[in-house]
């Protein structure tokens, strides 16, 4: 029998009245972001990032960085498209409203969905004022930022760090598995095509 992952948790625990936070779409217009769905016309000619509204998958699952003249009708359903943001990538994990964990990603360009490595850091990101409400009746929430711009929630937290880890390495279907000196390697499989990870 296989386990409930964290979003199978959240889904069966989240207040219908919270289940917002998990729309990307919404939660880019309540931020004041340049965005829409699928459908509505690009206010200027651009690249923009379009990606699922909703994707409990996550990992970045269909997103794409797309030139866009106007309409959008050619893009998928239940898409939307948000402004492009560029800058470090930081995932924080929030205990009641505390800052636990920080962790910067890094990704060759191509890609929004490989990542070459995540490591923690020290820095401290302010909370969003947006989520004090549900900061402080959800035991964790993880956040992800681009530039300091909120991208994405989950009501959870970054699993991928437990135990103390400083700096985690997916390994990718193909790759050896044979760790660097002082890092082991864990079985982590996802829908990627990841197997697992060296760890430290």
């Amino acid at each position: 029998m296989i386990a409930d992952s964290a979003e199978d948790v959240v889904w069966a625990s989240i207040d219908p009245d919270d289940i917002w936070v998990m729309d990307k779409l919404i939660l880019s217009r309540k931020l004041g972001y340049v965005c829409g769905p699928v459908g509505l016309d690009v206010p200027i000619p651009g690249y923009y990032i379009v990606r699922p509204c909703v994707n409990m998958l996550g990992l970045g699952l269909g997103t794409r960085r797309v030139w866009i003249e106007k309409e959008t009708m050619h893009l998928p359903l239940g898409y939307f498209w948000c402004e492009f943001f560029e800058g470090r990538h930081l995932s924080v994990d929030y205990n009641y409203g505390l800052q636990r964990l920080c962790v910067e990603g890094f990704k060759p360009l191509d890609t929004f969905t490989k990542w070459s490595e995540w490591k923690r850091t020290t820095d401290y990101v302010t909370r969003p004022n947006i989520l004090l409400d549900l900061l402080k009746r959800y035991e964790w929430i993880n956040c992800e930022f681009i530039g300091g711009n909120l991208i994405e929630v989950h009501l959870r937290h970054n699993e991928d760090f437990d135990g103390g880890i400083n700096h985690f390495i997916p390994v990718w279907e193909g790759q050896d598995t044979t760790p660097p000196n002082g890092y082991q390697y864990k079985d982590y499989p996802d829908a990627h095509g990841r197997i697992g990870a060296f760890i430290k």
